[in-house]
């Protein structure tokens, strides 16, 4: 389309006497249009499509100003996809355009060049935690919320797993969940120096010894980055910054989760369909595919599942059949008073065990919060008996035994009374000689 700078340049060669072949040739245009633009002394105004026929009108200019002024950080990737779902046709650069006409550009220009690390198959996974406080707090949430990412390094397969701590249970849990996603264990996990892991002592970090046991156990490196060497796990931390600007806020517009495992089922969808799915753009295939081809290369994975239970031992009460959990006491059978028990909780579980000597012996759920004791039912029936039957037996009256008769003589009276000669042999088993 012609623009003034060119309709000023047209005269300009037409004055100086180029021909209109000659102006034609040298703009780049046919020369028919040339004398069309001369003939009508100025450029030529751009069409006027009518509103219904262009597609981003005004019915879709208006919907996406609504969705960014509800939802400022939503991307244009997110505002597409919803878009599509009532019925758009137009593509992803069109909406682009449209949202930076409304929002504007949303990158700068980096400070400095950063080059991505090349990793091979199998070589090395990547994880970390979000603190989602802030989030859960817009959706009424009371607890908590932590998403724990972890992410392969060449495939780009990712997980994201949300949970309410980010203490050493839950990252072995994370890891464990990772790993069987994957379908086997990369040579490194890296991460960075992580408190539930390990402890820095200068540039060092040294693993405490359940995380030296996890790591055994699977045959896998713990490796950590250096103090201030943030991009060195730069592939787990984008992904973040997607959970933050996309996920998340097409979960709010779409309607926030009731619980966590509503959350973590919507994810896995959204990671299948928007994620493994779709060609990465620093590998140009889709890490659905590039995952399958990793797995050869990923060591195995162990034949027991690492145990992430929270598992501590506790004393019961001497006299009260009761066992302290966190500052509840809970009831336990009788039989084990003063005995030493395990209690076991999974991870994010509401209930627990208590063992003792191997056996499941009894089963509460989490008290909340103002509950100084929980008894079972039948525990308490079963105390309440021993307790009372033991006392009663201390309570009985006992009947006083009854006078023994006084010894004294015989009287029978006056008369002739027959009596039979005792058999003195008879009775003492002596033989005929004995009795001389």
């Amino acid at each position: 389309m012609l623009n003034e700078e060119e309709f000023v340049r047209v005269h300009d060669l037409k004055n100086q006497g180029w021909s209109i072949v000659e102006i034609a040739t040298e703009l780049g245009y046919h020369p028919a249009t040339i004398s069309k633009w001369l003939r009508s002394d100025g450029p030529p105004q751009p069409r006027r499509a009518a509103d219904d026929e262009l597609v981003m009108n005004a019915r879709w200019q208006a919907r996406i100003e609504t969705l960014l002024s509800s939802y400022p950080r939503l991307l244009a990737i997110s505002v597409h996809h919803k878009l599509a779902a009532e019925g758009f046709t137009g593509s992803y650069p069109t909406v682009v355009r449209q949202v930076r006409a409304v929002r504007g550009p949303r990158f700068r220009a980096a400070a400095a060049v950063s080059v991505p690390l090349h990793t091979d198959p199998g070589e090395e996974g990547q994880f970390d935690f979000a603190n989602l406080d802030d989030v859960a707090a817009g959706w009424g949430w009371t607890t908590p919320l932590r998403c724990f990412g972890a992410i392969s390094c060449w495939s780009r397969q990712r997980l994201w797993w949300f949970t309410t701590s980010e203490d050493r249970q839950h990252t072995f849990e994370g890891l464990v969940r990772f790993f069987e996603l994957l379908g086997g264990v990369p040579a490194i996990a890296r991460t960075d120096r992580m408190g539930a892991l390990g402890s820095s002592q200068g540039r060092r970090f040294a693993l405490h010894p359940p995380s030296v046991a996890f790591a055994a156990h699977h045959g896998v490196k713990i490796a950590s980055c250096r103090a201030g060497d943030a991009k060195r796990k730069g592939k787990v931390e984008r992904p973040f910054r997607q959970l933050r600007e996309t996920f998340l806020p097409e979960l709010d517009a779409d309607g926030p989760p009731a619980s966590l495992a509503e959350l973590n089922a919507r994810a896995a969808v959204w990671l299948d369909t928007r994620v493994h799915a779709i060609a990465s753009r620093a590998t140009g295939e889709t890490p659905a595919r590039r995952a399958e081809i990793e797995r050869p290369f990923l060591r195995p994975l162990p034949r027991t599942r690492f145990d992430t239970d929270y598992v501590e031992t506790r004393r019961v009460h001497t006299a009260l059949p009761l066992v302290a959990v966190d500052g509840v006491r809970y009831s336990v059978p009788a039989n084990v008073l003063g005995q030493l028990v395990e209690i076991r909780r999974s991870v994010d579980a509401a209930r627990f065990e208590i063992r003792w000597a191997g056996q499941v012996i009894a089963a509460h759920t989490l008290a909340a919060a103002g509950v100084r004791e929980v008894w079972d039912p039948a525990h308490r029936h079963a105390a309440e008996n021993s307790a009372l039957g033991r006392t009663g037996r201390h309570l009985h009256l006992v009947a006083p035994p009854p006078e023994p008769t006084p010894a004294g003589r015989l009287e029978l009276g006056d008369g002739d009374y027959d009596v039979a000669v005792p058999d003195l042999a008879e009775r003492y088993r002596l033989d005929s000689g004995d009795l001389r």
